[in-house]
């Protein structure tokens, strides 16, 4: 059983010394996108359900 394990790790541990790592100021770059996106689409969201709500309420 450990020598499985041991054979796991290992082999995860040779596939990731192939991974192409991105450097700082790209992973920095694409974390502002992900988050900017993020917010723009929560910002999306809100006014979606702010005006659903307004048009329920005037409805009911």
């Amino acid at each position: 059983m450990f020598q499985g394990i041991r054979i796991y790790f290992s082999e995860s541990w040779s596939e990731l010394k192939k991974v192409a790592w991105p450097d700082r100021a790209t992973v920095v770059n694409l974390t502002l996108i992900v988050i900017a996106v993020s917010v723009a689409v929560g910002a999306y969201i809100a006014i979606i359900d702010y005006l659903l709500t307004t048009a329920l309420h005037q409805v009911l």
